[in-house]
């Protein structure tokens, strides 16, 4: 992302808390962040014109199934369907076995 942050697309909560007062880096400006990183391993790292950090929390997805992120149209039908199949409107189609490979 490029320019300023929108509030919209990357700020999901602004519940924020303080979670280190007054933290220092290293000799080589590492910043241990410890516990506050909560399981997370890979950020996407913003910026703003007054020097504040965001961390944006972010997992890999495998190349061949990133067609789905990069196709709005698909992914909204793949969130329509789990959305029906969460309210069980699901419908059985029969035995598709013949049709898998291998």
């Amino acid at each position: 992302m490029h320019g300023y942050l929108m509030s919209s697309s990357v700020i999901k909560n602004t519940n924020f808390e303080l979670v280190t007062e007054f933290a220092r880096t290293d000799a080589k400006k590492r910043l241990s962040l410890g516990e506050a990183l909560a399981g997370s391993s890979a950020f996407n790292i913003y910026r703003n014109p007054v020097g504040q950090l965001f961390l944006d929390p972010v997992r890999a997805v495998p190349a061949d199934e990133a067609w789905l992120f990069e196709n709005p149209a698909a992914l909204a039908s793949v969130k329509r369907g789990l959305e029906q199949a969460a309210r069980g409107e699901v419908h059985d189609l029969g035995d598709f076995s013949k049709h898998a490979k291998g």
